[in-house]
């Protein structure tokens, strides 16, 4: 079992790595207390030795891990990638490439809709993963001999499921269709964390434009403190804290201390003085400067059963192709489509046009059918 703990070490390991084909990544972070991961292992192996790192231990320098992480010539093979890119990306500012996620490649081989480690590991290899110790403290020094097994058990058993996986993908011809999940993966917009959109994640109910514009002013405040202190959000304000205060706009201490959730002195702190300046800066745009959003499209009356009927041709056409239906299409494209036969979702472009967009459209167009037959549904062809 191999600990690095030195730069040295580490050097000497990402050095004979970078001419491996492939190796396979994961991490144990934390994050429970903090706004950014916090990095506690990293586990990575090659196609003939593997070794956990130790990013806490004293003056390691990680400089050759982020060498072969961006190493063209090497591809990264991950499982459930995005957490563990997001670390990555926060630490160099780069994301890992090139890159390639075994849970997304499972949804294209017929695993199923987010297919978890163990259950993939377990069809594939047939190996049992020991999952005591997968909710340990991994900041606590020094790591146990089972924390270290189980750590390594997630790069190393990851080895023959990938390998398994792209003889799959090769013999289907299927290696395009995780294009469009990978260059999401691999964009660094996925990761940036933009105050000024972060009022986007609380999804509220109305689109009046004031109301917009100061729930964006205190989700823009609220995240740059959070990120400033290193402190997860709802330790600065809590979610549904900022969408009453959003809705009555508080103009006084007073007023703002009558908030649920925030209270008198809390108010009358810091933390109020920059609530109502930010109140403030919202009220005092001119309306030709407040922030639009898309208004949210009504379906029209009668659609919904046309909708449950491309759900069902969905499900059966991925059934059939041993695809995730999620890959596919999700239920707004559905409606989109059922609304409007140039939808723009993804469904109607590429593979999934060729996989299900085309019937789709033939369904609503009475060229296709659904039916019955010893218990199972079918497709029937009406044109």
């Amino acid at each position: 079992m191999t600990l690095i703990t030195n730069t040295a070490d580490l050097s000497a390991f990402c050095d004979r790595l970078a001419s491996a084909a492939y190796v396979t990544v994961d991490t144990e972070f934390m994050r429970e207390k903090t706004y950014y991961p916090q990095l506690c292992l990293v586990q990575v192996a090659g196609p003939d030795e593997a070794a956990a790192i130790d990013p806490l231990a004293d003056g390691i320098d990680l400089s050759p891990l982020f060498a072969l992480l961006a190493n063209p010539a090497v591809l990264k093979v991950f499982h459930a990638a995005r957490q563990d890119l997001e670390i990555f990306f926060n630490l160099t500012g780069t994301v890992p490439t090139p890159l390639f996620d075994t849970q997304v490649a499972a949804m294209v081989c017929g695993f199923g809709d987010s297919v978890g480690y163990e259950t993939l590991i377990t069809k594939l290899t047939n190996a049992r993963i020991d999952k005591s110790s997968r909710f340990t403290d991994w900041s606590n020094r020094p790591l146990t001999d089972r924390q270290l097994t189980y750590a390594l058990s997630d790069v190393t058993h990851l080895r023959p499921a990938y390998e398994k996986i792209r003889r799959r993908l090769d013999k289907t011809g299927r290696e395009e269709w995780l294009a469009d999940e990978m260059a999401i993966l691999t964009s660094p917009d996925t990761y940036r964390q933009d105050p000024d959109e972060s009022w986007r994640r609380l999804k509220p109910r109305t689109d009046k434009p004031r109301f917009i514009a100061v729930l964006k002013e205190l989700c823009a405040w609220r995240e740059r403190e959070a990120q400033r202190k290193d402190i997860p959000r709802n330790r600065v304000v809590r979610d549904e804290t900022l969408m009453e205060i959003a809705a009555h706009t508080p103009s006084t201490v007073d007023d703002l201390g009558r908030t649920r959730g925030l209270g008198p002195s809390m108010a009358a702190g810091r933390y109020g003085t920059e609530i109502l300046a930010a109140i403030e800066k919202a009220r005092s745009l001119p309306d030709s400067a407040l922030p639009r959003t898309e208004p949210r499209a009504e379906l029209p009356a009668g659609i919904a059963p046309t909708v449950e009927l491309l759900r069902v041709l969905l499900k059966l056409v991925c059934d059939d192709e041993d695809v995730a239906s999620r890959l596919v299409a999700n239920a707004a494209d559905l409606e989109a489509i059922a609304a409007d036969d140039n939808a723009k979702v993804q469904a109607m472009t590429g593979w999934r046009f060729d996989l299900f967009g085309r019937q789709a459209l033939a369904l609503k167009h009475g060229k296709l059918a659904l039916a019955m037959e010893n218990r199972k549904v079918k497709l029937v062809n009406l044109d």
